[in-house]
């Protein structure tokens, strides 16, 4: 998420209570999580297993609970509650806009557009031309749907993000200020969800094509020309390349990277990155020639008679 104005650490940290280590003068130019950044950006850390991740990142600033060796150009804020200080950031930057009408405020539909009745448009939506949304889909703030997507009944695009932090009282979700953005020439099936980024852009790319039922977590970026069967679900922050076939009820864990042309068959789970051009199968999933051999060892070993 880029803040827009001009804010200093220094600045920020005053806002919060807390102490910078580096250069005060420094300016923020973007708050995000750790999959996301970009040089200017303010990252959290609260855990020791992710320290060096978060410092040795793109990120300009982290906001951390231990004062650690700062990277030269970089600064820190120092938290005892990395997690609800960056939530009160994103909550300043950009908080909750209430809405009771269908369509929210500064929007841009094109002329051509079709809006089906009983769709509900957030703020700062952009629609491209010939869109077509079918009756009951939910647009959340900050979409983009370039010329010609079509978007199925009930279909929900750019609700919060699945971002959780567990404390002893239950679970406080991380505020999502990222949207979703849908390239020209997709479409999307009938109550199919697309989450927000919970920092950044929920990205589908040009002509790709996704069923009913299906699901696409925060910040995941999807290639041009894929196709995804219904019950597909893919976690957050994955990386999908073009003309990628994920067949019916394909699960993808978060943080993968998935090759170009890729196919994965139905059922099967996805554990860790998978390379290019290449067929899979199983759960978890491997190369299909090879976990169609391991099936056949299997059956012969449950088979008495062999």
């Amino acid at each position: 998420m880029k803040i827009g104005s001009i804010h200093t650490v220094g600045a920020i940290a005053q806002f919060l209570g807390r102490e910078v280590v580096g250069n005060e003068s420094l300016i923020v130019t973007g708050i995000n999580e750790i999959h996301r950044v970009e040089s200017g950006d303010l990252v959290f850390v609260d855990h020791p297993k992710y320290y060096d991740k978060a410092v040795n990142s793109a990120a300009s600033f982290i906001l951390i609970d231990k004062e650690v060796p700062v990277p030269e150009g970089k600064a820190l804020i120092i938290s005892p509650e990395p997690f609800d200080d960056y939530n009160k950031l994103t909550k300043k930057f950009s908080p909750y806009r209430p809405q009771m009408s269908m369509t929210g405020e500064n929007c841009q539909i094109a002329d051509s557009a079709h809006l089906s009745p009983n769709c509900f448009i957030g703020h700062d939506v952009i629609i491209g031309e010939n869109v077509i949304i079918h009756p009951g889909a939910y647009i959340g703030d900050g979409t983009v749907i370039e010329d010609n997507v079509i978007i199925g009944p009930n279909t929900v695009i750019g609700h919060y993000a699945f971002y959780y932090k567990k404390k002893p009282t239950g679970y406080d979700r991380m505020h999502s200020c990222g949207f979703v953005y849908i390239e020209k020439n997709a479409e999307v099936g009938a109550g199919s969800t697309i989450d927000a980024g919970v920092s950044a852009i929920t990205r589908i790319g040009e002509g790709t094509k996704i069923d009913n039922l299906v699901q696409i977590g925060h910040d995941t970026i999807i290639g041009k020309n894929c196709l995804f069967a219904s019950q597909v679900g893919i976690a957050g922050c994955c990386t999908i390349g073009d003309n990628v076939t994920l067949w019916g009820q394909v699960g993808c864990a978060s943080g993968i990277t998935i090759g170009d042309g890729v196919v994965v068959l139905a059922q099967s789970g996805i554990g860790k990155d998978l390379e290019a051009g290449k067929t899979y199968f199983g759960s978890p999933c491997d190369e299909a020639k090879v976990k169609m051999r391991e099936l056949v060892v299997l059956k012969n070993l449950a088979d008495p008679k062999k």
